[in-house]
């Protein structure tokens, strides 16, 4: 956005802009390798009780000897944009400007490919550091349609992941998606709108209206990831890139009677499919 090497000083480009200039100038704080191994546990914790909040885990945390606080630990969840799941009162506001949608898989029999897709974001912990994941779901299948990862929590990986997916899988009646500001975004919204796909927002913090996306990262996470213990973004990319086709084309399904994703996606004729959103 701002253009150092430009003949407008910093200052002129920021007032044109309406940029603050100290914030142009502030350089992230590297996450200190103490919090990566805090974090590397959170999130093993929250996996094994996903109902636990920063109170409970920071009491967890130091029965194991680490000296971490609530404040601490509700720092480091939001920082891997993880929370505790239970179902709440809806007492907080959208961000003004933000595009909010209505719930549209109450009581929906999700029964074909290309009726309704999902995505999300989940934090992925490596030997040094940490990514982000942002996969698109066909919900009938199960089949992973695209994914992308990054370093920030930006809404631009995102939309790569859906407009591959668009353009390899053509498009879903339905998209539905949280709250994340990803995707209430006019970035996001706007492919959707452009396609036609009508758009579905979970309530505010029911984690359980796009569970099936929550489902996905636990097998990516057991199977894959803590598996291999990446050391860089680099080797993560490689190896869901190898565990994508594995998770698509081999790996059976219970509820798809030991099917696998791709059986089903491709294969609309074999057998009923009935989910119940």
């Amino acid at each position: 956005m701002i253009d150092w090497g430009s003949k407008l000083s910093v200052t002129r480009q920021c007032g044109m802009l309406d940029l603050n200039r100290t914030g142009v100038y502030y350089t992230p704080r590297p996450v200190s390798q103490a919090d990566l191994k805090l974090m590397c546990r959170i999130e093993e914790l929250h996996l094994e009780q996903p109902f636990s909040g920063a109170r409970k885990l920071a009491k967890h945390l130091q029965r194991e000897g680490f000296e971490v606080g609530r404040l601490h630990v509700t720092t480091l969840m939001r920082r891997m944009g993880i929370k505790a799941l239970y179902r709440k009162p809806r007492t907080s506001i959208a961000a003004r400007g933000a595009s909010i949608y209505p719930y549209l898989l109450d009581h929906l029999v999700i029964d074909r490919p290309n009726q309704v897709w999902a995505t999300d974001i989940t934090y992925l912990p490596m030997a040094h550091g940490f990514m982000y994941l942002a996969a698109i779901l066909d919900v009938a299948s199960r089949k992973v349609l695209a994914f992308r990862t990054s370093n920030t929590l930006t809404t631009d990986f995102c939309v790569e992941a859906l407009q591959e997916a668009l353009a390899r899988s053509g498009t879903p009646e339905i998209f539905n998606t949280d709250q994340g500001s990803q995707f209430t975004s006019a970035d996001w919204t706007d492919v959707l709108k452009g396609h036609d796909i009508r758009i579905s927002m979970d309530g505010k913090d029911r984690w359980i209206d796009n569970v099936f996306i929550e489902r996905l990262w636990r097998s990516v996470k057991y199977e894959d990831v803590y598996l291999h213990a990446y050391e860089d973004g680099r080797q993560l990319q490689a190896g869901l890139t190898k565990y994508f086709p594995f998770y698509n084309e081999r790996r059976l399904h219970q509820s798809h009677d030991y099917r696998t994703p791709d059986e089903v996606y491709y294969d609309r004729n074999d057998g009923a499919l009935e989910l119940a959103a």
